[in-house]
């Protein structure tokens, strides 16, 4: 863990302190984007450190600006538009939100002035003019889908169960960028609760359900995050259902991407905890369907 937290207020805007995320997925090893040598034939430096793991420097700064109810109700929607890679240095950045406001703008630079990731966050339930909302609102329709051909906006998987454990938590502990209270201590909200990139986590089980594997994806990454809160904080060892829907399909001179959005609920309850809306890029260089 890094030492306490602090931040500085300049011109309105909050900056947190400057934390050095690690790759910690790099054991997946050969064929994932956070493999070294996969990703540098992908054009990548290097492995890259998943956009859910940024997400993490950015609740205490929201709670500073949003007021402890951000942890219940808030939302944080983020476009990653320039990889690091293991250890390197970011710093995110929220602009400080007017009295009353339930919305801002956030984002995350590196040592080198790249735009990691920019976005917004919200206050109180679903934010319809989110970042990720009006990248979708416009997005061109696809002219020559391979990878993703059998993809339908409109699908929905199954409902599945899902939970978070405590060695989830306590590998993530391991190296978090920017520990909160209320991840180890239960005495705050009754259980402790996740970080965002186990909300992120939980909410994945939909995935093959939802996506007909067609043998050759390819290697993906995460193009975009959106987290929200309804009625949280979403627990850790705590029993939930999830269910994803297919929001948009597309394609960019590289990549092939969709868009789905994942929700949380309590076991036979039809009331969101969280819902999540992801968008996944798989490299076109990768699949042996662009070769």
């Amino acid at each position: 863990m890094n030492e306490a937290f602090s931040y500085e207020e300049r011109d309105g805007v909050l900056a947190g302190p400057v934390r050095s995320p690690r790759n910690s997925a790099k054991h997946l090893g050969a064929g994932s984007i956070h493999d070294d040598a996969t990703a540098q034939k992908l054009g990548f430096r290097g492995g890259t450190v998943a956009g859910s793991l940024h997400m993490e420097q950015f609740p205490p700064l929201l709670v500073a600006a949003f007021g402890e109810d951000w942890l219940r109700t808030g939302g944080l929607s983020l476009y990653f538009k320039y990889a690091t890679t293991d250890n390197e240095p970011v710093q995110a950045f929220v602009r400080a939100p007017e009295a009353g406001d339930r919305r801002t703008d956030v984002w995350m630079d590196d040592a080198r002035d790249h735009r990691v990731a920019d976005g917004s966050a919200n206050l109180g339930g679903p934010d319809p003019d989110s970042t990720l909302r009006q990248r979708m609102a416009a997005m061109p329709a696809p002219e020559d889908l391979r990878i993703l051909a059998d993809v339908e906006a409109g699908t929905t998987g199954e409902r599945l169960p899902t939970r978070i454990s405590g060695e989830a938590l306590a590998n993530r502990l391991a190296v978090i960028t920017e520990p909160l209270p209320a991840y180890t201590d239960a005495s705050i909200y009754g259980e402790r609760i996740a970080t965002p990139a186990l909300q992120v986590q939980v909410m994945r089980p939909g995935e093959r359900s939802m996506l007909p594997r067609n043998g050759d994806y390819g290697v993906g990454l995460f193009g975009a995050i959106e987290l929200q809160l309804h009625q949280g904080p979403v627990f850790v060892e705590h029993d939930y259902e999830c269910q994803s829907t297919v929001l948009a399909v597309g394609e960019t001179p590289k990549t092939e991407y969709l868009y789905y959005e994942a929700a949380l609920y309590e076991p036979g309850s039809a009331s969101k905890i969280l819902s999540m809306i992801m968008m996944l890029r798989f490299m076109k260089a990768s699949s042996r369907l662009w070769r």
